[in-house]
């Protein structure tokens, strides 16, 4: 005998269902094949021959400890959207300033789990291959400051600024947007 489940029932499972469904058009992406995967879209708004992309993000919210930044991913997931739609890697210049919680984010392994309780960083590895595709990381220095951290504490390739505010400022007078998300 089939039991009928009330339509409530089916309504609460529909948007898990139809996001399960969803995630199955992600795939890797060109240049982090590792993380920051992506959908291959038929887009309406084309990205005009020539053009370079120049764009600052702006991340202030930590990683959960031992994982990889969502913010720092999705600078990642930019460039594999933009090479996967046929833009040149060479004509994609990316910032990611870090400032606020965040900056712990950017530390070497030792560091960050003397502040981590033995965790391991969840976004070294994805921030050394950035950094190894041009990818600019600046970090606050007034954040760095509030928090202890240390030049010598640092990724390679991160580089100390004044403040955030300053880096975007000069990042804007380089000709770099502000990614909004």
């Amino acid at each position: 005998m089939m039991r009928r489940l009330p339509m409530a029932v089916l309504l609460l499972a529909l948007p898990g269902m139809a996001a399960a469904q969803g995630r199955t058009a992600f795939h890797a992406g060109p240049v982090f094949t590792d993380f920051a995967p992506i959908a291959t879209i038929r887009s309406d708004v084309t990205v005009p021959a020539g053009t370079r992309f120049k764009v600052a993000f702006d991340v202030s919210d930590a990683a959960a400890p031992g994982d990889l930044s969502r913010a720092i991913e999705t600078a990642a997931r930019f460039i594999n959207q933009h090479v996967d739609a046929g833009v040149l890697l060479s004509a994609i210049s990316v910032a990611v300033v870090v400032h606020g919680a965040a900056p712990d984010d950017l530390l070497q392994s030792a560091a960050y789990a003397d502040r981590h309780a033995g965790k391991a960083n969840g976004s070294a590895n994805a921030i050394a291959q950035m950094i190894g595709k041009g990818v600019v990381f600046h970090l606050c220095g007034q954040s760095a400051a509030s928090r202890g951290i240390t030049d010598n504490e640092l990724l390679p390739g991160v580089k100390m600024s004044i403040s955030a505010m300053s880096s975007h400022a000069l990042l804007q007078r380089s000709g770099y947007t502000l990614n909004p998300f």
